[in-house]
């Protein structure tokens, strides 16, 4: 599969170095700032020559969540959700719009940009791009591609978890109408190895010119295709580590990403493998072979709320439980979006502030797991 998708590219790309300033437009007065990969449906359809339907959207009603009477209350502060209370109690009526793609001409990639005339779109937030080259970008790319089909995000790079919910469920998008492109910045210790498990290879440039270039837009959408997409991409892992039915497992978060440290996250995790035979997996230490084994046929899913808690979503079967270890000072909805979608239970306990931490009473751990 592999040989022959590099066979393929070196048909449609080819080796050339062409000259272009245009990653210095970022600098011109009166630009917009950059726009953000890919929820930019309007934008990119002004700027297509073409653009077309893949999915049709659908409606449904959102679920419950299950946690504790009064939980709600202790929230200060959100990420990524307006009101926690509606989103939460559920019975909305959720409305998913299309997957469309756009196909853009001349087009160019350079250092974690996507340039189109005087537009930009951001690929990789500031931090995952070389400093120097981002105040002087390349005016030299060495690559030329005919077809391109761009699936990777700003979001995705960004955040683990939209990574592999939303990119690598738009490769086989990519892959069915060009060349699937993504930058060389690779932002995640595990991304290579779920490139793998997932049959995904992209081509790989920081400086190209494509000559025709597909993107995507779902605007944050989970439509029947991106539960199908999302399923296909289960079964792949599934298939490489099969699912024995067991307890639970509990990803423990330590210190990566965004800054969120749960007190007495080791605590409770011995105490749930003691008690209930939950296994323990830990983001910072192991490999995603080993972290995928110990999730697959996991009823329950624990942990601090955050991407690393999608190495299990990815392998949860319909009818199993994912429980979230929400801060008080930054809640968020997110993962319930993907466990709706993938007719998953979701509940969450949020934690005690202390100081600029937090931590989670057991005993509202076990009488939330007893709810499921």
């Amino acid at each position: 599969m592999k040989n022959a998708q590099l066979t393929n590219y070196a048909s449609l790309t080819q080796k050339k170095s062409m000259f272009s300033p245009i990653a210095y437009t970022r600098y011109l007065k009166g630009l917009k700032k950059p726009h953000s990969m890919f929820r930019e449906g309007k934008v990119l359809d002004s700027l297509a020559v073409k653009s077309w339907e893949i999915a049709p959207g659908n409606t449904n009603i959102s679920p419950k969540a299950y946690f504790l009477e009064g939980q709600l209350k202790r929230i200060t502060g959100t990420a990524y959700i307006d009101d926690p209370k509606a989103v939460m109690n559920g019975r909305l009526r959720v409305n998913h719009e299309p997957t469309r793609a756009y196909m853009l001409k001349d087009v160019w990639m350079i250092n974690g940009f996507i340039y189109k005339g005087l537009h930009n779109f951001r690929l990789h937030p500031a931090s995952q791009v070389n400093k120097k080259t981002n105040y002087f970008p390349p005016i030299i790319v060495d690559t030329e591609i005919d077809n391109a089909a761009i699936y990777s995000s700003s979001e995705g790079n960004e955040y683990f978890g939209l990574w592999l919910t939303d990119d690598c469920a738009n490769y086989s998008l990519a892959a069915s109408v060009g060349v699937p492109i993504t930058s060389n910045i690779i932002p995640y210790s595990h991304m290579l190895q779920y490139e793998s498990f997932l049959e995904m290879n992209p081509f790989r440039t920081n400086a190209a010119y494509l000559k025709n270039a597909v993107f995507f837009d779902d605007n944050w959408s989970n439509n029947n295709s991106k539960h199908e997409r999302f399923s296909k991409n289960r079964n792949k892992l599934l298939s490489l580590f099969p699912a024995t039915s067991h307890p639970g497992v509990f990803i423990l978060r330590r210190n990566s990403g965004l800054s969120r440290v749960m007190l007495n996250e080791i605590e409770i995790a011995e105490q749930l493998r003691d008690k209930y035979g939950f296994k323990i997996v830990d983001v910072t230490q192991h490999s995603a072979s080993e972290i995928i084994s110990a999730c697959a046929g996991a009823k329950v899913l624990i942990g601090i709320e955050g991407s690393h808690l999608f190495h299990g979503l990815m392998v949860l079967e319909p009818g199993a439980s994912i429980l979230v270890f929400q801060p008080p000072n930054r809640f968020s909805g997110v993962i319930k979006i993907t466990a709706d979608m993938e007719n998953l239970n979701y509940g969450f306990v949020v934690g005690i502030q202390k100081e600029d931490n937090f931590y989670i009473n057991l005993e509202e751990v076990k009488r939330t797991l007893e709810l499921f």
